[in-house]
């Protein structure tokens, strides 16, 4: 299956502090990875859990970021690691009507 945007939600069941994460180091770390091609990071409220949501140029580099460099944290930090991914390409239409930053609008497109 051939997919240009996903999208992947990923959260490790941890309770650390987002203060305590090293998340400059982290960036540097993700930006090499294959295909990715923005993170926004989560931290849970009341539970510290850590995790974001990203966007890949591809289902093939989202599936290796999780089961490589996401599995390989969540065992480091002692972590149970949750992840779900959706295709982007079937609801740009939908994402385009309310704006999102993750998609441009056509430049023909007649305003909503």
């Amino acid at each position: 299956m051939s997919i240009d945007k996903t999208f992947l939600y990923a959260e490790i069941q941890v309770a650390i502090p987002f203060g305590e994460i090293d998340w400059r180091a982290i960036n540097a770390a993700m930006q090499k990875e294959p295909g990715l091609k923005s993170k926004t990071w989560l931290a849970g409220i009341n539970t510290n859990t850590i995790g974001g949501f990203y966007e890949f140029d591809s289902l093939e580099n989202a599936k290796a970021y999780a089961t490589g460099y996401l599995a390989a944290a969540a065992k480091q930090l002692g972590g149970s690691l949750t992840v779900k991914l959706f295709n982007g390409d079937i609801t740009a239409d939908a994402n385009r009507g309310m704006d999102s930053p993750f998609y441009e609008r056509a430049k023909d497109a007649i305003p909503a």
